[in-house]
């Protein structure tokens, strides 16, 4: 079809520069839309974890030596997030080895999120570890800072020995859970010969160093 021209009298001339100002005003309405959906487009990957796993068993070395076994049921790497971590979101084990490839410590709990950059892990709810005595340390929330090689928490943990049972607020040890310190004990119970326990005379301390090493 050909456009033939059209003469416009004078008294038409503000209606046609109306109309033409509310059809730029749509394009640029929709290019501007186009842009938002971009935009969110860009923002939803970056919420994206980069890889998802099912069902997950590792190893994971340190300075090129195997130190680490991690089992987990979903296992999910956020590496555009600032700062970026790993999220099992379902749980973790994990175990230490030493040199010899003997476990020294495990770890386990209903979360973890490990922020790769930092080396630094947090684990979040019925967090078990247990060392290389068999002592067994329970609590709700505990930091392992592997750059500093230092475990810790603020909250609220019990400690069971072979002779007797801790209860703390507020702990740090080293990475093979040998030597601890407590903050501040609530209680010290003492296991006899036949499992049972019995309380201690001194039922709060406000430091306690603990030192396991044979």
């Amino acid at each position: 079809m050909i456009l033939q021209p059209v003469k416009v009298q004078s008294n038409n001339v503000s209606i046609t520069i109306a109309i033409a100002a509310m059809v730029m005003l749509v394009l640029i309405s929709a290019c501007s839309g186009g842009d938002k959906e971009m935009g969110a487009a860009i923002t939803e990957r970056d919420s994206l974890p980069v890889m998802d796993t099912r069902g997950v068993t590792t190893l994971v070395s340190d300075s090129g030596v195997i130190r680490y076994r991690i089992n987990a049921e979903e296992w999910q790497v956020y590496d555009r997030k600032s700062p970026s971590y790993w999220a099992f979101e379902k749980g973790v084990y994990v175990e230490r080895f030493d040199s010899l490839f003997q476990v020294e410590a495990s770890i386990e709990s209903d979360t973890a999120y490990y922020y790769d950059k930092q080396r630094l892990w947090k684990l979040i709810g019925n967090v078990h570890i247990q060392n290389v005595k068999g002592e067994k340390f329970d609590t709700e929330l505990l930091y392992w800072d592997q750059n500093k090689k230092r475990v810790y928490s603020d909250k609220e943990v019990r400690i069971e020995q072979p002779d007797q049972i801790i209860y703390a607020v507020g702990f740090e040890s080293n990475e093979q859970m040998t030597r601890y310190k407590f903050y501040k004990t609530n209680g010290i119970f003492y296991i006899d010969e036949a499992g049972a326990a019995t309380p201690s005379d001194s039922l709060q301390v406000d430091t306690l160093q603990t030192d396991t090493v044979s």
